[in-house]
């Protein structure tokens, strides 16, 4: 090793000079590092520190009877009302630390692990999702709430009301109209919703048991579990003429009854690959898609320069909609083909949900 450190100078660096001599520089530097320091002299103990007959006496008294039950704040200030020091409150918790005795042993609630919500519709009336939104009133301090029930497939807006109040009354009777006007049959559709207090109602639970509809329920603060109904509320609001608050309850009846018409029957939905929500839900998906692709083809026979692609094809709404999709190998909770309603060629009107809401009692 001295040979290599002789021949390492600033010249020869000294990976050269081992591999001259065929030497390893781990072994270089393993052999010529410095000693190891001293041990260092084992610290003396505190002068603070309890001795082993006060430690004993501070477990005697944790582990009587009379204190087994008591925490160190209660030991420690019922003794020295009596005139009794043993040590410290924060000395008696680390000598119970030291014998792993301070985990909680107070009666507490087990923690609740809400499942993740997995849906999966294949057709219209399958799985419904809702929510309630405020709007401004007239007043600081007044606002109204928009009831709002989305198929999840066809994102049609199948019900909706206006009322001035938040509460299960309204939502039972919403949905009662919302059901039989589209004839849904028991069994089929699953209702998905958040945990607000009108969506978890025993009254409206009742209601849907009679109805054979099941319901779903976003995990407590997990905004994305109901995802779709968040980005109508965020489409509704973000428009050019939303008010930013309404003069009245009917004020706000009229200008959603415009938008949901317009997102119904005119909306290009961007997730139903430009097709409108109503184009969906009624199964006219194919005959407007013949059109489209009688205008491209015809497009591309013109100037089949300006496709570089090739012949375009019009593309088609999803054939599966999720709510938190599972993986390939597991089952979704609710799929399967169901009857898709074919009748209307229009959206319906739902002024039936513009009736007075508040006169159902709150």
């Amino acid at each position: 090793m001295d040979l290599v450190e002789d021949l390492a100078d600033p010249m020869v660096p000294v990976a050269k000079a081992c591999a001259a001599l065929g030497v390893s520089r781990a072994t270089l530097y393993r052999t010529t590092q410095l000693p190891a320091p001293p041990a260092v002299a084992e610290r003396a103990p505190s002068p603070r520190r309890l001795g082993d007959d006060e430690r004993q006496r501070v477990f005697d008294a944790l582990h009587s009877e009379r204190f087994a039950d008591q925490p160190p704040p209660e030991v420690y200030a019922t003794l020295l009302s009596e005139g009794v020091y043993l040590a410290s409150i924060r000395t008696m918790y680390r000598l119970l630390a030291e014998r792993g005795e301070t985990a909680e042993r107070r009666a507490q609630r087990a923690p609740v692990k809400h499942a993740k919500p997995t849906l999966t519709a294949t057709a219209p009336n399958q799985v419904w999702t809702w929510d309630i939104t405020k709007v401004r009133g007239p007043l600081p301090g007044v606002f109204y709430f928009v009831y709002v029930v989305l198929d999840l497939f066809s994102r049609m807006i199948v019900g909706w009301m206006l009322a001035e109040r938040e509460n299960a009354a309204h939502a039972e009777r919403l949905f009662a109209e919302t059901v039989a006007r589209h004839g849904v049959r028991p069994g089929v559709l699953t209702v998905h919703a958040d945990r607000g207090s009108p969506m978890r109602s025993s009254d409206l639970a009742d209601l849907f048991a009679v109805l054979g509809v099941a319901r779903s329920f976003s995990r407590p603060h997990v905004s994305d579990d109901n995802a779709f109904s968040e980005a109508l509320f965020k489409t509704a609001k973000y428009q050019p003429d939303f008010p930013g608050a309404f003069a009245s309850p009917s004020h706000g009846r009229a200008w959603f009854q415009q938008l949901v018409g317009w997102y119904n029957d005119d909306h290009q939905h961007s997730g139903l690959a430009l097709f409108t929500p109503a184009d969906v839900f009624y199964g006219r998906v194919e005959q407007v898609a013949a059109r489209r692709q009688a205008a491209l083809d015809e497009a591309y026979a013109a100037h089949p320069e300006r496709f570089p692609n090739g012949a375009p094809v019009v593309r088609r709404p999803p054939a599966a909609v999720h709510i938190n999709p599972l993986a390939d190998d597991d089952a979704p909770l609710a799929s399967g083909p169901r009857s898709s309603p074919h009748a209307a060629a229009k959206t319906p009107r739902l002024d039936a949900q513009l009736a007075a809401p508040e006169a159902i009692p709150s």
